[in-house]
């Protein structure tokens, strides 16, 4: 009988959110992405069968929890369910994006935390493991009792801006709110560049305002990071203070180019050079020149492989 799960089959699936990144983890660790069904009936119901046997097999079912949000995640809780009720040893989440992750906390009165909520659910389907990338809150981590895994897409990012920008030399990094600070921080260590950041204050879902800047911009070319762009509004505003304040030229790169409503508008009015995110969500808009995807999927693979293994992962969480 086999103990070791190392020893059992590795299986990768996919949800419907992001099978092409799924097709591609798959790809670099050299198995067949599994075979899986979901339909929908009449009623708006959602129906998950697996096409093969899962018995004693290490189960990794990917699954992005993009916009429709609530599909997306009720077809992973359905997976993890149907997995865990066809013998598979265990079972592991990989949520590239976990959506709900600005709810970390009651900020509000008569609120819902729902990024623990979401938690509890995917504990409650069956979940053994959870493997995700650059939540907006690391306390997030916290709301789990299963092990987490957490990595981040900060070496692709800093590789992208290496490799992509000229002038390297002369950039600042720039946080476009005082929450990023942490984040711009630990990749001007890694490029060796000074930080800004920008005060924001937001209005409403879709607006922000920028009430000043911090750090030394002028005639330097700006590279904003940030772990998610969505409507796009913080980002535009920082593109427009760090114009008034006299910077050469903007870059931005995000983990997750989720590009909801007017975002992309946005982005090819502004004076902004480029805009780059992983592949963590599917881009099924138009086409823009402003826009480019970096891959993760050789990240995943890795973690996967070593969760797989039964081997350390934390060398890839920096």
């Amino acid at each position: 009988m086999l103990d070791p799960v190392m020893d059992r089959p590795l299986m990768i699936f996919s949800g419907q959110s992001n099978r092409p990144l799924a097709s591609e983890i798959a790809e670099n660790l050299g198995v067949p992405l599994g075979k899986s069904v979901t339909e929908r009936f009449a009623n708006d119901c959602l129906f998950v069968r697996y096409e093969q046997s899962l018995r004693e097999g290490d189960v990794f079912i990917i699954q992005s929890l993009t916009p429709p949000v609530q599909d997306h995640l009720v077809e992973l809780l359905m997976m993890i369910d149907a997995a865990k009720s066809s013998s598979a040893a265990r079972v592991t989440a990989v949520i590239p994006y976990y959506a709900y992750a600005r709810s970390d906390k009651k900020d509000a009165p008569r609120i819902s935390i729902t990024a623990r909520l979401v938690a509890d659910l995917i504990q409650a389907a069956g979940a053994d493991r959870v493997l995700t990338m650059t939540l907006h809150s690391a306390q997030v981590h916290g709301f789990f009792k299963v092990p987490v895994d957490h990595l981040s897409a900060e070496p692709v990012i800093a590789n992208y801006f290496a490799t992509r920008v000229e002038g390297l030399e002369n950039a600042v990094v720039v946080a476009p709110d005082a929450g990023d600070i942490k984040r711009a921080i630990s990749l001007a260590r890694r490029l060796a560049l000074p930080i800004a950041f920008i005060d924001k204050q937001r209005l409403s879902d879709t607006e922000v305002a920028s009430r000043g800047l911090v750090g030394d911009v002028k005639g330097k070319v700006a590279l904003v990071i940030d772990d998610e762009v969505s409507t796009a509004g913080t980002l535009v505003q920082a593109v427009d203070v760090l114009s008034q304040n006299g910077v050469d030229s903007t870059y931005a790169a995000f983990t997750h180019g989720v590009y909801v409503g007017p975002a992309v508008d946005r982005i090819e009015r502004s004076s902004i050079v480029e805009v780059a995110a992983t592949n963590t969500c599917v881009y099924l808009g138009r086409p823009s020149p402003k826009l480019q995807t970096l891959t993760v999927g050789p990240l995943f693979a890795e973690a996967i492989w070593r969760i797989h293994r039964g081997e350390s992962v934390s060398s890839l969480f920096t």
